[in-house]
């Protein structure tokens, strides 16, 4: 065997064992998930039998009725993304743009945006749950100083769900800065001399310039962050008064909702695991979409 051959062996040798850990910790999970969505699956009952699609019946079932549970899940978990995700994306590129033209203390601004990201999303949770208290928050209590009536937050329906998400946005904002400004620092200098010498202006050189050579950053935290939002959970368990997505169900999610179904009283994890997959396939059918429709080649 030959040198080369040899390298190409280890190569392949050492390839084989993340490659083995994918397979058990990533691929096993999932295909047992699918398996335990077409069951009768009670972990404490001895038989665990098929019951062919009659999970999923049931979950359409609920899907179609208005005043259920997982249809509302399925709703909230939607307006999270419609109302956060493009939130989360705009502000985080204008923090970007605007920290991308100083060029002392750079990095300290840095690290003060990603430091929420980097926190416990449970301690984050609780900081905010203080902050939006009716009586004593901080929120409220600025508020008082403009003369606006104390608002309920977390404990009003109509609040709660935009509450949440503000939470959420503000966590991950850290991180879609710090993408967008390695973007931003990857496009050569020499387009925008190109456009001032056209005469464009700032505008213009952001839409023709700086945003199609951002794409490829653009779809990577435009499904990166869509996703993040799909599967919310540790947020809205603790900013929730009684973990359950009150008051009434207003900021419920899919996530939690599988979480009640296979670890609640019932421990239905057949249902939990239907809903599961349900949200496994609009994860994939959305990201694939966004990633169709946003990426495109950019000639240099």
């Amino acid at each position: 065997m030959t040198l080369k051959n040899r390298r190409i062996l280890w190569a392949y040798l050492f390839l084989l064992i993340p490659l083995t850990f994918f397979i058990v910790v990533r691929t096993g999970p999932t295909l047992f998930a699918f398996d335990i969505s077409l069951r009768n699956y009670n972990p404490m009952a001895a038989d665990k039998p098929y019951n062919d699609f009659a999970n999923f019946a049931r979950l359409f079932k609920d899907l179609a009725d208005p005043d259920h549970v997982t249809r509302k899940a399925f709703e909230n978990t939607f307006k999270y993304v419609l109302i956060g995700m493009p939130l989360q994306l705009s502000i985080g590129l204008l923090f970007a743009m605007l920290l991308n033209t100083i060029r002392r203390l750079r990095t300290l601004y840095r690290v003060i945006y990603f430091i929420p990201f980097v926190t416990s999303a449970v301690a984050v949770a609780w900081v905010w749950r203080s902050l939006y208290m009716p009586d004593f928050g901080l929120f409220n209590l600025i508020l008082e100083l403009f003369g606006v009536p104390s608002q309920r937050f977390l404990l009003d329906p109509a609040q709660s769900l935009p509450s949440v998400t503000a939470v959420v946005v503000w966590q991950g904002l850290g991180y879609v800065i710090i993408i967008f400004l390695a973007g931003l620092q990857g496009i050569p200098e020499t387009f925008y001399e190109a456009a001032r010498v056209d005469g464009a202006n700032r505008w213009k050189i952001f839409t023709k310039v700086t945003l199609p050579l951002l794409n490829p950053t653009l779809v990577y935290l435009l499904v990166l962050q869509t996703i993040a939002f799909l599967r919310m959970f540790a947020e809205v368990v603790n900013l929730s008064r009684q973990g359950d997505g009150g008051p009434v169900n207003s900021t419920t999610t899919v996530v939690l909702r599988v979480f009640r179904e296979s670890f609640g009283s019932s421990l239905n994890m057949g249902y939990g695991a239907a809903i599961t997959v349900m949200l496994f396939v609009i994860i994939m059918t959305i990201s694939l979409v966004q990633m169709r429709l946003t990426q495109r080649q950019v000639e240099y």
